[in-house]
């Protein structure tokens, strides 16, 4: 079997968001990351709940297994038994994300998305983040504006703010990053296979703090790398994502 490409990589980065999460909500927004929950409950993670993006969860293959209705979906939501991992057009040092909109929201030269859920996600249960394109247009030192609350925003809110808030992991085509630092700010957990540590700097918009020796994201074992190339991705559309 050939050797894993960096989509792969990305593909497990993003699995092991739901490491031992138990039953809980699995939320993925984006391809990669949706290869990502189907692989971690084939695997380490059987009881994730899956759904098809409307109201049905389903099971490995797609098929319904039972009904979740949108009142059932936020009673989920609003107890922290779910787990999200978004897309971001900016993402700050402390986790503070944007999809609505760049620059003044007044007059933006981009209009995107929306705030959409992203503040009610944030504040009441875990929120991870895909970020394809690791660049300084992304990662960039504050957002223009705050949809998904970040650690100092939500330090800043108060309890009521704090008690469910918590950003596991941020994946990107580069490396994994968490904030498991004294204030908060986003740390290098792994890089890639054959990203560097000054490339990933100078691809982001503000300084990363940094522990001790980086180590390279973990390989996919043989049975994942069988399991997503003949399994839940044998079209290879990880491929259009992320290139290897």
């Amino acid at each position: 079997m050939r050797t894993a490409g960096r989509s792969e990589y990305c593909v497990i980065a993003c699995a092991e968001a739901w490491r031992e999460n138990g039953e809980v909500l699995a939320s993925p927004m984006g391809l990669i990351p949706s290869i990502g929950a189907r692989l971690a409950k084939r695997t380490f993670s059987p009881g994730l709940l899956l759904t098809d993006g409307e109201a049905m969860l389903v099971g490995l293959d797609g098929t319904a297994e039972g009904w979740l209705p949108y009142r059932r979906h936020l009673t989920m939501v609003t107890g922290g038994r779910r787990h999200v991992m978004m897309g971001a057009s900016q993402i700050d040092r402390h986790g503070n994300q944007n999809i609505s909109c760049i620059g003044d929201w007044h007059r933006p030269a981009r209009q995107l998305l929306g705030v959409r859920g992203a503040p009610v996600n944030t504040l009441n249960n875990p929120v991870s983040y895909w970020v394809p394109r690791h660049s300084t247009r992304t990662f960039v030192e504050r957002v223009d504006m705050v949809c998904g609350v970040g650690y100092d925003n939500a330090a800043a809110a108060g309890p009521s703010a704090t008690r469910y808030h918590r950003i596991p992991r941020v994946v990107s085509d580069l490396g994994v990053f968490d904030f498991e630092t004294p204030d908060r700010a986003m740390r290098i957990v792994s890089l890639h296979p054959g990203v560097g540590l000054d490339q990933v700097r100078e691809a982001t918009g503000f300084d990363l703090a940094v522990t001790g020796e980086v180590p390279c994201t973990r390989d996919p074992t043989p049975d994942e790398l069988r399991l997503i190339r003949t399994v839940i991705d044998p079209a290879g559309l990880r491929e259009r994502e992320v290139a290897s």
